[in-house]
């Protein structure tokens, strides 16, 4: 059976004036370590010993002593009083400077359209950071689940979360290989997609997803169909470069493709604009100094690209 333990109020008060009297074996030098009146440190020990009910110090009027139960007390207290400091230090480092464990929940296409450009760097820069990404597609209890924040697009961001934007809008594009549009009609409406094999994703909550677009100033979440159907739009890309249908994703996912020629944009008139990537996590709580580092390095980094 699970048995509930708490701290009594007050269990704590004295054991530091404890331990210096046992350390010095004399209450003035004690008083004066802790900066306190003789008066008031006899008074500690006075308290403490009638809540533990047991004399701690035999007292004579030439020195002070340990009783066996301060003794006893002593062997347990010291360590353990120890460790409460070395733990208020370690807490009190990790609020003061970028240092520690940053764990980070991002879904895969995050990872290579954000941080496979800046890992190196931000490990470079604050080397005493452990940095630990976990890609899922799953929309995790940050605080259950022991993340320090999240990455996600602004549409998944809950409203009690603190988000801070960490990308511009995205464009998201249709792309297909050109081999794979050699063999089809290139499609020039959204209609057209229903002669086309269409790579879809499936969500998180098990639902496949519509491929949105604008037409006008309307929106259109078309029902599309095709081959394959993943979790991650770097799966999707892949296929598409292969030529086994068309892709919707992210358009800097697919930039340097585009680019280097290996794929190509369709339905350019109808592509939607999604709000963007976000970092978020739970509001109302101080930002540690190793998520505002990570942070500020993004935002520096998307600065610095703004720029060239």
């Amino acid at each position: 059976m699970k048995q509930n333990f708490t701290v009594r109020q007050g269990a704590l008060d004295g054991v530091e004036a404890f331990l210096s009297v046992a350390r010095h074996r004399n209450f003035r030098k004690a008083a004066a370590e802790l900066k306190v009146t003789p008066s008031a440190m006899s008074q500690a020990i006075r308290t403490l010993e009638a809540r533990i009910g047991a004399a701690l110090f035999i007292r004579t009027t030439r020195s002070v002593g340990l009783t066996e139960a301060g003794e006893r007390f002593l062997s347990r207290a010291g360590p353990a009083f120890e460790e409460l400091v070395a733990a208020s230090e370690v807490a009190r480092d990790l609020g003061q400077r970028p240092t520690g464990l940053l764990r980070l929940s991002v879904p895969p296409s995050v990872v290579p359209i954000l941080l496979e450009p800046l890992i190196a760097s931000f490990c470079q820069a604050y080397p005493e950071i452990e940095l630990e990404i976990v890609a899922s597609g799953e929309l995790v209890d940050l605080a259950a689940e022991g993340f320090d924040a999240g990455i996600r697009p602004g549409e998944f961001v809950a409203a009690d979360m603190i988000a801070v934007r960490l990308t511009p809008p995205l464009p998201f594009v249709v792309v297909g290989s050109p081999d794979y549009l050699r063999q089809r009609n290139v499609p020039q409406r959204i209609e057209d997609l229903r002669s086309h094999a269409c790579l879809r994703m499936r969500r998180s909550n098990g639902s496949i997803a519509p491929w949105p677009f604008v037409d006008g100033n309307k929106s259109v979440e078309a029902i599309v169909s095709g081959p394959l159907i993943a979790h991650d739009y770097p799966t999707l890309l892949g296929a598409a470069m292969q030529g086994a249908g068309l892709a919707q994703v992210p358009q800097p996912l697919a930039s340097v493709p585009v680019a280097d020629g290996r794929l190509q944009e369709v339905l350019r008139s109808f592509a939607v604009t999604l709000p963007g990537l976000f970092l978020y996590y739970p509001g109302k709580r101080q930002v540690l100094p190793k998520l505002r580092a990570f942070i500020d390095h993004v935002r520096h980094r998307g600065d610095a690209e703004a720029r060239a």
